[in-house]
Parts: C-alpha cells; sequence; structure tokens
C-alpha cells in the first residue's frame, strides 16, 4: 500500500461521514429512501502543493485552516441533501413534482461568514472567556497557577460542551457516525475488508481524532502560556494584565496548534508503544462522549465515503449508491 493509504481521515456530517485522502474528499450522506447520496472531490492540500507550506510545525497550522473551511462544506453539503430529500418527500405526499431549481445552496460569502462566526464564538468561549475567570480569581500574578486554572477550565467547558451535545438526539446521531468513520479508517489501516460486518469488531476509538487534538492542544497551551507570561513578566517587571494576555496567548495560538498537530501525528504513529498508550489514553477516553457505536447502515455510510476518497469508486461527482441493506 502507498503513503496515501495510510493517510486518511474524517468527520461525521448530517446522516453522514466525510472522509479525506491525500488526494479526494468524499463526503457520504444516507437519504430517507434508504440509499447513500455520494459526493467526490478532488482536492490536493496546499502542504502538498507548497513545499513551504508542508514543513513540520507549519503544516499543522494549515491543515486546522484547512479542515475548517472543508468541514463547514461538507456540513453545508450533508444539510442540503436533507433538506432537499426531505422536500422531495412532502411534494410527492401532496401530488405535486418537486422543482430543485428553487432551493437556494450556500453561497462562498454565507460560507465565509459561517467560518468567522465560528471562529469568533470558539475563541470567545473556549479561548478569551477561561482567561477573564482565571483572572477574576486573582491568580493572575503566578504565570504557572493562572494558566493550571486556564486549562481547567477549558477542558471543563470543553468536555462539558461535549456532554450538553449528547443530549440532543440529532447530535447523538452525529457521534455514531463518528464511530462509524473511526471504525472504517481503523479497519483500513489494519488492511482488512471494507464490509460492515468486519469493520464493526474495530475500536471506535482512534488516537488521531480531532477530539484529541484538542486536548492536547489545551494541555500543551498550559506549558506554552506559562513559559510567555513569565517572559513577559521579566521583561516587563509586571504581570500581564487580561487583554494583553490575550494578546499575547493569541499571537502563540499558531505556535501551540503547530506542535500540538505534531504530536498528535506522532502518537498515531506510535500508538503500540507503551509510553505512547499511557500519553493518548485522556483523549481516548474523551472519545467515549464524541462517539458511539454505529449500527450495520451507518457503517455502510462511512465505507462509501471512504471508498471514494481512496479512488475505489468510478464516479467523481454526486452520485447515489443502494446499500446491501436497502436491498435485502
Amino acid at each position: 500500500m502507498g503513503q496515501e493509504n495510510f493517510n486518511v481521515g474524517g468527520q461525521a456530517v448530517i446522516e453522514g461521514v466525510m472522509m479525506r485522502s491525500a488526494k479526494r474528499i468524499s463526503t457520504a450522506v444516507r437519504i430517507p429512501d434508504g440509499s447513500v447520496r455520494v459526493k467526490t472531490d478532488d482536492y490536493i492540500s496546499i502542504s502538498q502543493r507548497k513545499k513551504l507550506f508542508g514543513l513540520p510545525f507549519v503544516r499543522g497550522v494549515v491543515m486546522f485552516l484547512e479542515m475548517t473551511v472543508i468541514g463547514i462544506k461538507t456540513l453545508n453539503f450533508s444539510a442540503e441533501v436533507s433538506i432537499v430529500e426531505t422536500e422531495k418527500i412532502e411534494a410527492a405526499e401532496k401530488g405535486k413534482e418537486y422543482d430543485e431549481s428553487k432551493h437556494k445552496k450556500t453561497n462562498n460569502f454565507i460560507l465565509a461568514l459561517t467560518v468567522v462566526f465560528s471562529l469568533a464564538i470558539g475563541i470567545g468561549i473556549f479561548f478569551f472567556l477561561p482567561l477573564a475567570l482565571s483572572s477574576w480569581f486573582g491568580v493572575e500574578r503566578d504565570a504557572l497557577v493562572f494558566n493550571l486554572a486556564a486549562g481547567a477550565i477549558r477542558i471543563t467547558f470543553l468536555v462539558g460542551y461535549m456532554l450538553l451535545l449528547t443530549l440532543f438526539a440529532d447530535f447523538k446521531r452525529i457521534f455514531e457516525y463518528h464511530g462509524a468513520e473511526h471504525k472504517t479508517i481503523f479497519a483500513y489501516e489494519n488492511g482488512a475488508e471494507l464490509k460492515p460486518e468486519t469493520v464493526s469488531q474495530f475500536t471506535r476509538f482512534h488516537p488521531r481524532c480531532g477530539t484529541s487534538f484538542l486536548l492536547i492542544v489545551a494541555l500543551f497551551a498550559v506549558m506554552v502560556y506559562s513559559l510567555s507570561d513569565t517572559a513577559f513578566a521579566v521583561i516587563t517587571g509586571a504581570a500581564p494584565e487580561l487583554l494583553q494576555r490575550f494578546a499575547l496567548h493569541f499571537s502563540l495560538l499558531p505556535v501551540v496548534a503547530a506542535v500540538s498537530y505534531e504530536i498528535l501525528r506522532f502518537s498515531g504513529k506510535t500508538r503500540n508503544n507503551p509510553i505512547t498508550r499511557v500519553f493518548i489514553q485522556p483523549g481516548l477516553w474523551l472519545q467515549r462522549i464524541t462517539t458511539s457505536e454505529p449500527n450495520h447502515e451507518q457503517l455502510e455510510v462511512a465505507i462509501f465515503a471512504l471508498e471514494g476518497a481512496l479512488g475505489l469508486t468510478e464516479s467523481k461527482i454526486s452520485v447515489t449508491r443502494i446499500p446491501e441493506s436497502a436491498v435485502n
């Protein structure tokens, strides 16, 4: 197998899964009639096309930005498929012919606003608010204590947010597709047959998951920001104020993300090492919240997405596949 075969990742979407390889992005979505809509596009990361962006500690920032945009695009695609298919069913029940041309697709401007808004909300809740709360608790004088407090609040927010999502039925379905994504990738990495019966035997906890990445970022940030706050105090003679601390930490966020990405890559490659197993365990525990055991039909969807991403199917544009479960 080539390098591409072991360089796949993905994301759960609405009633589906997105898979990404070194050359393609493929999104498979289950529609109400039981069939699966699959959309596959050629896509090569700028980190592969431009040598500079593929360098260690640079590629992590590039990957984060690319996956943010790709993730929102695929979520929009899955939402649009669900809306169109629901409208078709409603039209058929009324004895009318559905006019798909009337459906307005998300344009690039709205997509850009969505990305900006999502990042702003994430920065406000998971970045600025922990700093503000730690300042209000009066621990800002000691750099290590302050950042340990901010890190603890940040992780608490992260876990609490994920637990909150499990209360909603739609998100429970997404977490099941998340589990299907992990199982399918694990099966492929181990050279197993891409059949639901085989894929179901693999674990749903994967060390290269984005959930683990977020946890690594939160933990590594404590060390980096403690050092930066100490350096600021040594240079200026005083601990940074809240806004100064926010500006300093935010400017170092690409460094934190870049190093965290390299740690995640390394942990994925050495996951069988006893020391690595201990290190990645917290991220795997967190996946007990963000993944659930998928059913046979959800595994089919994940397999279709992976096959599209790896170029194992001929179709490049949106097609409909009839799974075995829908035929039997």
